[in-house]
């Protein structure tokens, strides 16, 4: 296969993944819940739902992070919208791995994203240094 031909069968994936709807019906979530669906809360994967292993290779996702997976499910089940917030995102190859890898851990099929948006309310990750809202300030754990 050429590299052109690779190159076109990438973004062809790609845009495939964009143009995927995904939605997670919560049954015992109740109006005001239903009427707030843009509003969502990121979780990053490796290192944070998913043990992180700098050696392992990219077609792999470690085992899940027991309170992080009980803390994803736990708000999911209250009907917070919940998006798994990866580099991964960026390269399509990469979602059926990441979409396996939730199933494989009972979860649903969540979004999947890298980019921050206005709805965003939170973000779980490994790599964040919190900043107080407003003043620059670093918020660090004593």
């Amino acid at each position: 296969m050429s590299m052109l031909n690779s190159i076109k069968k990438y973004f062809k994936k790609a845009k495939e993944e964009i143009s995927r709807e995904y939605t997670v019906e919560n049954k015992s979530c109740d109006p005001v819940c239903k009427e707030m669906p843009k509003i969502w809360t990121g979780v990053d994967l490796d290192g944070t739902l998913a043990f992180y292993d700098r050696m392992a290779s990219s077609d792999k996702i470690g085992e899940p992070v027991p309170d992080m997976l009980a803390l994803v499910k736990k708000m999911i089940n209250n009907g917070i919208r919940v998006k798994i917030f990866t580099a991964r995102a960026q390269d399509p190859e990469q979602l059926p791995i990441i979409r396996k890898w939730l199933k494989d851990n009972n979860l649903p099929e969540l979004e999947i994203t890298n980019i921050k948006d206005y709805y965003t309310q939170r973000i779980y990750d490994d790599r964040c240094i919190q900043v107080e809202r407003n003043t620059g300030r670093l918020i660090v754990d004593n």
